[in-house]
């Protein structure tokens, strides 16, 4: 295949985006082989920055990327038996995360129930060290192949090496280093399910003894109650991160708002705070501004209700940031890749 056939020319980005905002990519490439892959990783090391795109459910084009896209279109499941009741899993990068977890937990495997439903695709799940209901990817993650951004090699990356952290990993504080290609998971057949979460014991109160894909229809359903379907308004889930901060700061706010909720931190003297209180307590859940809005269903979730651009988005993003910076004296930053920014900080 020439490159010529490879790669098409001034794509829309609007369908390759779950916020569905316009954005135009000069030229791009979805490579369903790791060969085509090479090829579009080297014809591309000089010249404008290159724009790695997965399923597009991470990240906000404020403006269009600088130079051109390329998207990994690999596919593939396997599952391998191993001892002591382990399944490793190995998944290519541009299969569906959701799909991913529901074909493991309807073959009774244990470690990834608790992340069903989050938008998205398998490659870009380690970059954010994706995490909901109590669960992170970190607990299941065993490796990831890569290959370099100039094509030319391709390795495996254990655990140990990926520098996973709350919504972070070496992915994210390095982008311009590896292109995910494929994900290792080690699950057990047997487990015990993580319903402390608010609402999903509740869900599964009738249930003595839950499968997991009890307990990933059960978090489905919740997912699917709180937070609106990106089909339907345009969104990447949780815009903003909850904020760790050291437990000494944390102690006069919780006397000034004794009703924010909190959490254990990362590290042992970090307490993590609920954005979404903070949000809705200055009034944001529900507000729109023509097209651009907070959700009315949950306040960490930014909306296209139609025809809003990302920098539109943007702007309002910042604007809530800033006044939850004046009122609690906190600074919230985004999960998502921000493409076209310039910079985040409100202030």
């Amino acid at each position: 295949m020439s490159a010529a056939q490879r790669w098409a020319q001034d794509v829309d980005l609007r369908p390759f985006n779950s916020f569905r905002v316009p954005a135009r990519a000069s030229r791009l490439c979805r490579s369903e082989q790791l060969s085509e892959l090479g090829l579009a990783l080297r014809e591309t090391r000089d010249g404008p920055a290159r724009l790695l795109l997965g399923g597009g459910s991470n990240l906000l084009f404020a403006g269009d990327p600088e130079g051109p896209v390329i998207q990994p279109a690999l596919k593939g499941i396997e599952f391998f038996e191993r001892a002591n009741d382990v399944v490793e899993v190995a998944a290519a990068a541009a299969e569906p995360w959701d799909a991913l977890v529901r074909a493991c937990c309807e073959r009774e495997l244990w470690g990834v129930e608790n992340l069903a439903l989050i938008p998205g695709s398998v490659g870009a799940a380690p970059v954010q060290n994706i995490g909901a209901y109590g669960v992170e990817l970190s607990e299941t993650l065993s490796w990831v192949d890569v290959m370099a951004l100039d094509g030319s090699a391709t390795r495996r990356l254990m655990h140990s090496e990926l520098q996973l952290g709350y919504r972070d990993s070496l992915f994210k504080q390095k982008p311009e280093t590896w292109v995910i290609t494929r994900v290792g998971l080690t699950l057990r057949r047997s487990g015990r399910p993580h319903l402390a979460y608010a609402g999903l014991s509740d869900r599964l109160a009738g249930v003595p003894q839950p499968s997991s894909l009890q307990v990933a229809e059960a978090v489905s359903a919740l997912r699917s109650e709180k937070l609106p379907d990106p089909s339907v308004e345009g969104n990447a889930g949780s815009f903003f991160k909850n904020p760790e901060l050291p437990r000494d700061a944390v102690q006069p706010l919780l006397l000034r708002y004794p009703s924010i909720p909190w959490y254990a931190g990362q590290q042992a003297d970090q307490v993590k705070l609920s954005a979404a209180w903070l949000i809705e307590r200055l009034g944001w859940k529900g507000h729109r501004r023509g097209d651009a809005g907070i959700s009315a269903r949950h306040a960490l979730v930014l909306v296209n209700h139609g025809s809003a651009s990302g920098w539109q988005l943007l702007e309002l993003a910042r604007e809530v940031a800033e006044s939850v910076r004046v009122e609690f004296g906190i600074r919230l930053e985004p999960e998502p890749r921000i493409i076209g920014a310039g910079f985040w900080p409100p202030s």
